[in-house]
């Protein structure tokens, strides 16, 4: 019996066995796949650190590479090159209408052990707004058109991926009833952003080096990806980390034995707990005893001793006392003029000077001006041989305005004031009045 056993372990570990950098024909120094594990959709639905609770039950320094938004070629072709070099199996969620497109490269994914996974049919990135309808018809053309295009019904898994990730809970809701598994991811490189092939690099490192470990997000449309990829894998191995294979498990190949505490996310701890501003403390018990608060002294109601007797103040009239050795404590005094001020009051004798006349700013000084006797302009002449007068039609010797002589009327000016006048400021021109036309 043990030796059935034996056989047994052997025999599933040939069939799920990892593609080792050894074993990668023509690249002795591949990366290579470390191991593959089979997952349930059914008790497990939502994966990816990034949205959900729960993610792969992956151990430190192991990453699941996965490819969204194919088929495209050629990229998707350069990347499939790529894996095939270095022994690398992926997860590519592919949208169903490029998977109709181009059924050469479906197949040719599947053929080399890759899984294929559903991306919706269009890829709208409307999933947070549609209707339930709208994403049962986007999630199920996507499997149909995937399944059509590789041929073989059974060679798609029940893994789906919402575009862009923007999920909401009614399509979470049918995703499960239909026993598929949403994923989402664990960290990114921005590669959909058309950055540069050096900076997807150091983006999906530095954020792989932040988690230790994790779902990786990569689009194989993208042509800075493609040329990204070969230095992603060699830095991936030059720092010790191990690619995981992810498959959907069947009667062939059993689902992988974890724990469940494998799936649940660690949350790294944030920059202030880190630095101690609110550090974890393991509380062993929670059960506190009752407060108990402590009897006042009589020493804070000024009691001296415990015959009753105050340390200062004068024995309270018979009346308005509340006990027979009660007494008042008075308040400490407050000085509430300083003693020293002394005002004087001024003699009613003080009289004040007399202003100067340099106290004041002058203008100008106005005199009284003597009558100017002006003379009345010759009339002009007009074309028509008629002549025009500057005169208004007031007799002579009257004004038109009030204190405003007639123009052309000889007279004396009004009186001007005399004495000092201030002068106010004239007003600037965007403040200033200026007429309309008549």
């Amino acid at each position: 019996m043990r030796i059935k056993f034996v056989a047994y372990c052997l025999l599933a570990f040939v069939a799920t066995g990892p593609a080792e950098a050894a074993d990668c024909r023509g690249n002795p120094g591949a990366l290579g796949t470390s191991r593959t594990i089979a997952v349930d959709p059914a008790e497990h639905q939502f994966l990816g650190a990034f949205q959900y609770r729960e993610s792969l039950p992956l151990d430190d320094r192991e990453v699941v590479i996965t490819f969204d938004d194919g088929p495209l070629p050629p990229y998707s072709s350069r990347v499939l090159d790529i894996l095939a070099a270095e022994c690398v199996k992926a997860t590519f969620f592919m949208v169903g209408r490029m998977a109709r497109t181009y059924p050469q490269l479906v197949k040719r994914a599947h053929a080399e052990g890759h899984t294929l996974a559903n991306h919706s049919q269009n890829h709208p990135l409307t999933f947070h707004r549609m209707t339930v309808d709208q994403a049962k018809q986007e999630v199920e053309d996507g499997f149909a058109s995937i399944r059509a295009a590789l041929g073989e019904p059974g060679g798609v898994s029940d893994f789906f991926r919402i575009p862009g990730l923007l999920r909401q809970e009614a399509v979470e809701t049918y995703l499960s009833s239909k026993g598929y598994m949403t994923w989402s991811v664990d960290f990114m490189a921005d590669d959909w952003r058309r950055i540069r092939a050096d900076e997807i690099v150091r983006r999906a490192l530095h954020r792989l080096e932040s988690r230790g470990k994790g779902i990786l997000l990569l689009h194989d449309i993208q042509p800075a990806t493609a040329v990204a990829l070969p230095t992603l894998l060699r830095e991936l191995k030059a720092r010790g980390y191990k690619i995981v294979h992810v498959v959907q498990a069947n009667p062939e190949q059993p689902k992988t034995a974890t724990l469940p505490e494998q799936w649940t996310v660690a949350r790294a701890p944030t920059a202030k707990t880190a630095s101690g501003i609110w550090p974890h403390v393991q509380i062993a018990s929670v059960t506190l005893p009752p407060p108990v608060l402590e009897a006042p002294s009589m020493n804070n109601f000024g009691i001296a001793d415990p015959a009753g007797t105050y340390e200062h103040g004068w024995v309270a009239p018979i009346g308005d006392r509340l006990r027979a050795d009660d007494r008042e404590v008075p308040l400490p005094p407050v000085a509430t003029w300083p003693p020293s001020l002394h005002l004087v009051a001024a003699s009613s004798s003080d009289v004040l000077p007399a202003p100067d006349a340099t106290n004041f700013r002058y203008s100008r000084v106005w005199k009284q001006r003597l009558p100017v006797t002006r003379t009345a302009r010759k009339p002009i002449a007009k074309k028509d041989g008629t002549t025009a007068s500057t005169a208004t039609s007031a007799p002579k010797g009257t004004t038109g305005t009030i204190g405003t002589p007639t123009r052309g009327v000889t007279g004396p000016r009004p009186a001007r004031p005399v004495g000092h006048q201030i002068q106010l400021p004239k007003p600037t021109a965007s403040l200033s009045q200026r007429p309309g036309p008549n």
